[in-house]
């Protein structure tokens, strides 16, 4: 395990009671009630939310009948497909406004191993944030070819690089926030659509002085279903983070200006 914080003692959190997994899905119909029913074994407290965009292959219909069979599922109807950041945006709201201490993000093809939530939540006890990381002792990820693994282990150097961050896997979409975290990392301007937004809210908790902890997973390559990584999403996440990137150097070079002394105070 690892943190954003010094590895001192740190006082723990407030107990964390209601939890809610939020699962975004576009085209899963044949993973979704797998993914539900693993859930539901790994953390029976837990209540889910199926954050649907409409999908043309019936997933909505299959998140419909297993919420109308467990009333610990629900489901949010989209409209129409509008990414990953804004689904989850949903979600964070319905977290909030129904008094959640905790929410999940979890993809619905199986990547993210339910079985692996627990401990992720033993975590809360003295964390803000909570990454399943991939790239952090004892992580790993299985079914990836080299290339893939590469494109990811590069794309988290630049961002640790350029934002100064510390931790290891910000792109990593397997986590858990604490509500009282995610007001405090003002939801209500961001932008990213697509896996960048991963990226975003880790930088937006670091910059509120929140704890971050990584926990090693094993991620597991989807088996069934379409990934929705696209060149459209890599563009996206380049230019954000780089554009991220930039403005906090530009913010630490004034800040550094500020704090040197002039000709008449030496």
């Amino acid at each position: 395990m690892s943190s954003q914080t010094s590895p001192r003692a740190v006082p723990p959190r407030e107990p964390v009671a209601r939890v809610l997994v939020l699962i975004p899905t576009y085209n899963e119909r044949d993973n979704l009630p797998r993914i539900v029913a693993r859930t539901r074994r790994a953390v029976p407290s837990a209540d889910i939310c199926v954050l649907e965009d409409n999908s043309p292959d019936g997933t909505g219909a299959v998140a419909d009948e297993l919420a109308a069979v467990d009333p610990q599922v629900r489901v949010i109807h989209r409209p129409v497909k509008q990414g990953l950041g804004p689904a989850y945006l949903a979600g964070f709201g319905l977290a909030l406004d129904e008094g959640y201490d905790a929410v999940v993000e979890m993809d619905a093809d199986g990547s993210h191993q339910p079985e692996q939530l627990p401990s992720l939540l033993h975590a809360l006890e003295t964390a803000d944030v909570v990454i399943g990381s991939r790239w952090v002792p004892g992580g790993s990820v299985v079914n990836w070819p080299l290339h893939r693994k590469a494109l990811s282990i590069g794309a988290n150097i630049y961002t640790k690089v350029l934002l100064g961050m510390s931790v290891r896997d910000a792109t990593a979409g397997y986590r858990v926030y604490r509500t009282a975290a995610l007001k405090a990392v003002s939801l209500g301007d961001v932008a990213s659509q697509g896996y960048c937004f991963q990226v975003d809210l880790t930088r937006r908790a670091v910059a509120a002085g929140l704890r971050v902890v990584e926990v090693p997973i094993t991620f597991v390559e989807r088996e069934a279903g379409a990934s929705k990584m696209s060149r459209e999403i890599l563009r996206e996440s380049l230019q954000l983070i780089t554009l991220w990137g930039l403005q906090t150097r530009a913010k630490q070079t004034r800040d550094l200006l500020r704090r040197e002394p002039t000709w008449h105070q030496l």
